[in-house]
């Protein structure tokens, strides 16, 4: 399969093509700084700003024909959203939601007529569970669940498979989230969201963006695949109790698990 990655520059983005491609697939490598793709070997390394419109046409026009696409293009950021920039907070929705359907919107009118086509969205255990000072990146992996859920309920009759992938904590993972601190306020909801990462990850820790790039192969080439998928054992934890407890029962939970007293 010819199969183009987005954000193919770094951690899972990188991982994922490097997995892909060593299955033997055709990889299209994209990256907004295509210098971060050098050291991949793959079939074709191009240039993707997924936020404009030009840059898309250039790269699905380079690309060729393609059977699948894995959006993993992402920005993070982190702050109390009382004074969370909104001009942040809209470049974050520009990446992480608007430009996954950018990408492949110009796709589906030739995937619905042959009857074929794989769509990947790297979503996030936060695009099911919102945490503090996480709100902004959260909203945002929420807005892609929603897109692909309708995606998945819109396209399957014509034989387009969608897959929302979810991972937990990754190390390393993306980019480091810029960090807007606030009002001296939040400075103890700060110290205690810390870490709070080795609260769910247990003993051995995060895992490596591999695992998620092996979720990423099995989506792709199992077409039973069901549409959504916990990568990690804390993605499975959280999520699963999120699933079988109500709010208030949830939050006390979490809050038991991680010790948070905010």
């Amino acid at each position: 399969m010819r199969i183009l990655v987005t954000g193919a520059g770094r951690a899972i983005g990188a991982a994922t093509a490097v997995e892909l491609s060593r299955a033997g697939h055709e990889v299209v490598a994209t990256a907004r700084d295509p210098g971060l793709l050098d050291d991949l070997d793959v079939a074709l390394r191009l240039p993707l700003d997924v936020t404009d419109d030009g840059s898309v046409r250039a790269a699905l026009s380079a690309a060729g024909e393609l059977d699948a696409v894995v959006n993993n293009a992402a920005l993070n950021g982190k702050g109390p959203l009382e004074t969370f920039p909104i001009g942040q907070l809209e470049d974050m929705f520009a990446t992480n939601a608007f430009g996954a359907l950018r990408v492949v919107q110009p796709l589906l009118a030739a995937w619905r007529r042959r009857g074929s086509g794989v769509i990947v969205n790297i979503s996030s255990i936060q695009g099911r569970v919102a945490t503090p000072l996480d709100g902004a990146y959260s909203a945002t992996k929420y807005a892609l669940e929603s897109l692909s859920e309708t995606l998945h309920y819109e396209l399957g009759h014509f034989g387009i498979r969608v897959v929302i992938v979810e991972p937990g904590y990754i190390a390393p993972g993306m980019k480091p989230a810029d960090r807007t601190p606030g009002d001296p306020a939040y400075a103890q909801l700060w110290e205690e969201w810390e870490h709070t990462d080795r609260a769910v990850t247990g003993p051995a820790g995060r895992p490596g963006p591999e695992v998620v790039a092996a979720a990423v192969l099995a989506a792709i080439e199992d077409p039973d695949t069901p549409l959504r998928v916990p990568v990690g054992d804390d993605a499975a934890l959280v999520l699963g109790a999120r699933a079988s407890l109500d709010d208030a029962a949830f939050e006390a939970a979490m809050r038991a698990v991680l010790g948070a007293t905010w």
